[in-house]
């Protein structure tokens, strides 16, 4: 594995910037975040002109491109997908699903479009879970360079079934809000979802951490909720959010946990030091 290599302008022009990854996709792996993309971020693209959202390394098969399209399109109707990988056979084997609004590229961290285009949605999911933590921030804002104004960055990670996923937002000034997303069926507690935390925070969940507090909160809020479970997981989460808070700066409110969502500002969980 290559994943170790920092991302670098340095780079030779015309080289992609970033590794290859595992390149591990499953069909439906990444619904959770496409659902709550096009609840937050539709509007935006829907408003745009000419809307380009980017699925960055979509892996070993183009399943995950093909589904953002198809999710985006049911708000946004104009908007274009293009899913760019940094291993060429990739791209090659992607080619014949392309479609009206769909298109593969060869490229890295560099994300680039046709025309120099800035896209208003970038995509990165599972695919800094294989870089060193000191090279997200600037990874972060390379990436965040090439948002158009109003654009938005989502990057996280996902179990390979998208059965829990966490994931942060960042706007081209930087992380907005991190999201813990699950389905509540499988849900034991709430720190089962600690593993699937981006490579920004996962080194960070030990004691001392913002996120280490806010997961110990979360199952507290999920344990006293318990009597709740009698009418069902989505109520016991509803019920631990608004426990919650009281002592955390959610984002969203009972429209979003009712989809065993929930958000936070990035301020309240940022990394200490």
């Amino acid at each position: 594995m290559t994943s170790r290599t920092t991302p670098s302008p340095s780079r030779a022009p015309g080289r992609p910037v970033g590794s290859v990854t595992r390149g591990t996709t499953n069909p439906n792996r990444l619904r959770r975040m496409d659902r709550w993309i096009a609840a937050t971020h539709g509007a935006v693209l829907r408003r745009a002109g000419d809307p380009v959202a980017v699925d960055l390394g979509y892996g070993a098969a183009p399943w995950t491109a093909v589904e953002l399209l198809a999710r985006l399109r049911e708000t946004a109707p104009r908007v274009r997908v293009v899913g760019i990988e940094i291993e060429p056979a990739r791209v090659a084997g992607a080619k014949p699903y392309e479609r009206d609004g769909l298109s593969f590229r060869h490229g890295g961290f560099e994300v680039p479009l046709e025309g120099g285009e800035r896209p208003m949605l970038i995509r990165a999911a599972n695919v800094l879970r294989q870089y060193d933590e000191e090279q997200v921030a600037e990874v972060w804002a390379r990436l965040c360079a090439r948002l158009a104004p109003g654009g938005l960055l989502v990057e996280g990670t996902c179990d390979e079934i998208g059965r829990r996923h966490v994931w942060v937002a960042l706007g081209p000034e930087g992380p907005r809000t991190v999201t813990f997303a699950t389905r509540l069926g499988s849900l034991e507690r709430p720190s089962d979802l600690a593993e699937r935390l981006p490579k920004a925070l996962i080194h960070r969940n030990v004691p001392g951490e913002p996120v280490h507090a806010f997961l110990r909160d979360f199952d507290r809020a999920w344990a006293a909720a318990a009597p709740y479970a009698s009418y069902g997981a989505r109520q016991r989460w509803i019920r631990t959010a608004r426990a919650l808070s009281a002592d955390w700066p959610l984002a969203d409110g009972p429209v979003r946990w009712r989809q065993g969502e929930l958000t936070l500002r990035w301020e309240s969980l940022r990394p200490l030091g």
